[in-house]
């Protein structure tokens, strides 16, 4: 869908009340760390057999500094900023459009508990769902 810039402001207004552009830029530039790090990477090459079948993910590893820094930042979100945060990834992938944010809010809603933090950061790809949904609302996340 396009929209002239006038109605882009009006549904940022309506749709992004509780969480701000820059606290979802936040998590983008911190999930992309997060996200750095959980790219499986072929350890051997060689044909031996290994323990892990040649793969292995960062998300293993005991302590993550930046996933606990982006679980902290999360946890101390509202319930309001959560509900969008979850709604913008639902947006950014491709769930909803702008017309079924209320839709969005409700899924959000009935999703909303204390490990919804720790759930969204399990979801494959979140700064890229999140930049595109910060680009329909006329937004931009630096990289």
């Amino acid at each position: 869908m396009c929209y002239d810039k006038d109605q882009k402001l009006l549904r940022q207004e309506v749709v992004m009340q509780s969480i701000s552009s820059e606290k979802v830029c936040f998590i983008i530039v911190k999930s992309r760390e997060f996200d750095a790090k959980n790219t499986p990477v072929i350890q051997d090459l060689s044909g031996a057999p290994t323990d892990d079948d040649g793969l292995q993910n960062g998300a293993e590893q005991p302590e993550d500094p930046a996933y606990d820094e982006l679980l902290a930042f999360l946890s101390a979100l509202s319930e309001d900023e959560l509900i969008e945060l979850h709604c913008m990834i639902m947006l950014g992938r491709g769930d909803v459009d702008m017309d079924g944010w209320g839709d969005a809010v409700q899924m959000a809603k009935d999703d909303l508990d204390e490990n919804l933090p720790h759930r969204l950061l399990q979801i494959p790809m979140i700064s890229d769902y999140l930049a595109d949904s910060l680009s329909q609302f006329g937004h931009r996340a630096d990289q």
